[in-house]
């Protein structure tokens, strides 16, 4: 399992970080919560990182603290060269900051909206980075649960990270009422309230194959309940082999598209995927060390339709004065650690190991 031998918010060195060690550079994207910013770290031998500047009013309007605490606190106990990456963070009265990897290659998202479909070598290969990632966060007891090409950053080589882990949770048998996701890309196990595993997350990449094959999802709605409606209708399915694409490669995502999780690749954990005949000829072991050239590198002139680089405006913030509201933001700065070492969950997730223990332990 990758290493966790890296600075978190809270060491000795790095107590004292706040917004003034930052130079705001530009915005390279915006959420719910506030804008990411490409930033130098001037404390730290200029190095450029992405700072996500989320407003504590928004995420408690949006009722998601939970949700950005649980975020910091899955990343803290991951790292790895096919994920994001957290660097450090902080929060003052106003914001909340996490400090992450930069990657500069733009999202997934915006190369399907320019390219609209890929050839089957850039699919291969965006399918690999994903699977090597998920290999990683499945065997750390996690599943990520919003896997779709927003949450999919190329870096400049163009090898692909899975980034926002805001709904990630580690799994437990009973999950039933864990229904967070993106219509879409959502397993039918999760929409309709079942308890659900890894599997899910196979599931969502083999909607993003589709959309790399054909250009569009198998399932579209104006609603979460047209989506369901769809899924339950219909079995997706690549019926035809597309002109440039090979069988085995349209095999691949048919079986990860399976309705039913028992009968879904992926379902008995990452083996049976790196085995299927589509990846034949593939070195794995090359890949993960990223020796082999990506057939894909993306533009360095990413057009970035927001110009500025100043915060946001301020809202009223009358809901920050008490203390009791501030409470919920502690520790954010604070990541979890064992012995003074970063804290690493270590278990093979399955749905058919309903008994899994998953421990936390300390890296080796």
């Amino acid at each position: 399992m990758g290493g966790c031998e890296f600075k978190f918010r809270g060491s000795s060195d790095d107590s004292q970080m706040t917004l003034q060690n930052f130079e705001l550079i530009s915005v390279v994207g915006q959420g719910g919560f506030g804008k990411v910013y490409k930033a130098r770290l001037n404390k730290t031998r200029n190095i450029v990182v992405a700072l996500k500047v989320m407003s504590k009013v928004k995420v408690i309007q949006k009722k998601s603290v939970s949700s950005v605490m649980n975020e910091l606190q899955i990343l803290s106990t991951l790292r790895h060269e096919f994920i994001i990456n957290i660097i450090s963070a902080f929060q003052d009265r106003c914001s909340l900051y996490l400090a992450m990897d930069f990657l500069a290659g733009g999202d997934l998202r915006f190369h399907l909206c320019k390219y609209r479909k890929f050839s089957e070598a850039i699919t291969q290969h965006i399918v690999i980075c994903i699977i090597i990632g998920l290999d990683y966060i499945h065997s750390n007891g996690i599943i990520h649960r919003d896997i779709k090409p927003e949450n999919l950053v190329f870096d400049s080589q163009g090898y692909l990270r899975i980034t926002d882990f805001g709904i990630a949770r580690i799994w437990k048998p009973q999950n039933s009422h864990e229904t967070s996701g993106t219509p879409g890309y959502m397993a039918p196990e999760v929409m309709c309230r079942q308890n659900h595993g890894v599997a899910v997350d196979y599931f969502a990449l083999g909607i993003i194959m589709h959309e790399c094959i054909l250009g569009k999802r198998p399932y579209n709605g104006k609603s979460r309940q047209e989506i369901r409606d769809q899924i339950i209708a219909k079995q997706a399915a690549i019926a035809d082999v597309p002109q440039g694409w090979s069988t085995a490669a349209i095999a691949f995502a048919n079986a990860l598209m399976q309705r039913k999780p028992q009968l879904r690749l992926g379902c008995n954990g990452p083996d049976e995927v790196k085995s299927h005949p589509w990846f034949k000829d593939i070195k794995w072991a090359d890949y993960e060390k990223k020796l082999i050239t990506s057939p894909f590198i993306p533009d360095g002139k990413l057009e970035n339709y927001l110009k500025s680089n100043q915060l946001d405006s301020l809202e009223d913030q009358s809901i920050l004065h008490s203390e009791q509201v501030q409470q919920q933001f502690l520790g954010y700065e604070n990541l979890p650690q064992l012995n003074g070492q970063p804290a690493c969950i270590s278990s093979i997730v399955s749905p058919r190991t309903p008994n899994l223990r998953i421990q936390l332990k300390k890296e080796q």
